[in-house]
């Protein structure tokens, strides 16, 4: 049974269900009151984060630049990056296990159809694409496994973390997981492999690799299909966003960008980050969004957190993906309580519902409502 408590904003004293104490205040503080927010909101975030000695903030000074993200971490001799498996080894970078060809993460064999952030539109769930992206033109591939790959470490630190695990992964730094291991994953019942976690942006070197070795193995073993996708927080580095979308444009992937919010302020006290750099990410996807519309290129995902996604973040979110193209997908997904925001009630029907018309409203084509099964009169 889920108990939510009455939360109490720190700032203005008010008293309702949707303010969170990882947070301490309510949206309207954070989008009136930021300056004054923003301290309450890191003293929270320094104190979780150390639990697994974590960085409370991207390192900034005199050190070796980490170019892989938007973080820009300046790392000194000896120290970690925000991530915490970015290594600066006496002037090098590299991952704590020594080799960018081994991460901090694992696999396992994800049976399809998947609960995936893009089931309604990817090849795998659907048929689309087919017969060059998908084996059949009649629904999902039953009888065939998706490669998941959860990566151990992340650019941002969401106080809501749904996959909350990684970051023991990345405190430890284990278990370790070569591009070896996912090459030899590559069997004739897999169809596709997704790069997750956490975030694959970390370790995007060693999933690049992984990927270019997984889709020459599928080749060689005759698969008929092989796909590259993707499920990311959009926050890597222009010249790899390019990289990466090439690999899924060529391979029939999907490119999974979760949109956390669209206000700066909220954004920062969901995640740590101002998400400025992920809606420049997504523009360079949409670019090349029409090369392949279907399956598409580019699907958009945001969770609707009580109390804090409301109309006015879904709003800004819809009208800027609706401005590149309204063809783009947008998932809505429903929120459940989970690590450090585990005091909010899941997303109500209501929410949804009014998430939902504010992005028909804006003229996209396709929106989805993901995990509805939480979705309840709260």
């Amino acid at each position: 049974m889920i108990s939510v408590r009455t939360g109490v904003c720190k700032l203005c004293g008010s008293k309702n269900g949707a303010i969170s104490a990882a947070i301490g205040v309510c949206i309207k503080c954070l989008r009136e009151r930021f300056n004054e927010a923003r301290s309450i909101v890191d003293e929270s975030r320094r104190t979780l984060r150390s639990k697994y000695s974590l960085l409370p903030a991207p390192p900034q000074g005199s050190g070796l630049i980490c170019a892989l993200c938007s973080n820009k971490c300046s790392i000194p001799d000896g120290g970690k990056g925000y991530c915490g498996v970015i290594y600066n080894n006496h002037g090098r970078l590299s991952y704590l296990t020594g080799s960018f060809r081994k991460a901090i993460g694992l696999y396992y064999y994800d049976p399809l159809p998947t609960n995936c952030v893009a089931d309604w539109v990817c090849p795998g769930c659907t048929g689309a694409g087919h017969p060059k992206y998908s084996l059949s033109p009649r629904g999902p591939e039953r009888g065939f496994y998706n490669i998941a790959v959860f990566y151990g470490a992340c650019n941002l630190d969401c106080l809501y973390c749904q996959n909350w695990e990684y970051r023991e992964m990345a405190s430890r730094g284990k278990p370790e997981l070569s591009v070896e291991d996912l090459v030899s994953a590559v069997n004739e019942r897999t169809t596709c492999v997704c790069f997750f976690g956490g975030d694959p942006g970390p370790q995007v070197v060693h999933a690049l690799m992984a990927a270019r070795s997984m889709v020459k193995r599928a080749k060689e073993i005759g698969l008929k299909v092989f796909r590259i996708c993707w499920e990311t927080n959009g926050l890597m580095s222009p010249r790899i966003v390019n990289e990466v979308v090439e690999l899924s444009l060529s391979t029939g992937g999907v490119v999974k960008v979760d949109v956390k919010a669209w206000s700066p302020e909220v954004y920062y006290a969901l995640t740590g980050n101002y998400g400025r750099e992920v809606f420049k990410t997504i523009e360079i996807i949409a670019e090349r969004f029409n090369e392949r519309p279907k399956p598409p290129l580019l699907v958009i995902s945001t969770l609707l957190v009580p109390g804090y996604i409301d109309e006015v973040e879904v709003e800004g979110i819809a009208k800027f993906i609706a401005e590149l193209s309204k063809d783009i997908p947008f998932r809505l997904l429903a929120f459940h309580p989970d690590y450090a925001m585990n005091d909010l009630s899941p997303t109500s029907k209501s929410h949804a519902r009014a998430a939902y018309n504010i992005a028909l409203r804006h003229g996209l084509t396709n929106v989805s409502i993901g995990n509805w099964w939480l979705l309840r009169d709260y």
